[in-house]
């Protein structure tokens, strides 16, 4: 029987890729294999029960030249994310809950919602930082 490795050159070479299942925390999953950076990567998807129709969430008005130029400036002006400064919020939120309810504390009021942002004020305004902050 052929080893994983003859088997990833082998996928890799003919661009192969497998629908699988397997179980994660003692659920079945529907996934995805394929060789990539020379190994197997095994990534899920979902069932098609769990996908959703989008409905009318496309949006009805077009993108205007304004909107396309200012989302062109976004993605060559901005620097990349570190995704290594990047926390799950919901996780610690929810481990601080677990701790409070644990310990018997009383659990905080939750915060006000902050006020709707202007999206395209906000982008202008990052462009014009990323702008300043490099010289130009």
């Amino acid at each position: 029987m052929p080893g994983r490795a003859s088997i990833r050159s082998a996928w890799e070479a003919r661009m192969v890729r497998a629908v699988c299942k397997v179980a994660v925390r003692s659920r079945e999953r529907i996934a995805l294999l394929r060789p990539r950076h020379g190994i197997l990567i095994c990534q899920t998807l979902l069932w098609q029960d769990e996908l959703r129709d989008p409905g009318d969430l496309a949006p009805t008005a077009p993108v205007t030249d304004r909107e396309l130029e200012l989302a062109e400036v976004v993605m060559r002006e901005l620097p990349g994310v570190e995704v290594d400064q990047l926390r799950d919020e919901y996780r610690h939120a929810l481990e601080q809950l677990v701790e409070v309810k644990v310990s018997g504390g009383q659990l905080a009021a939750p915060p006000e919602p902050a006020p709707a942002v202007d999206l395209m004020a906000a982008l202008e305004e990052s462009v014009r930082a990323a702008r300043a902050h490099q010289g130009g």
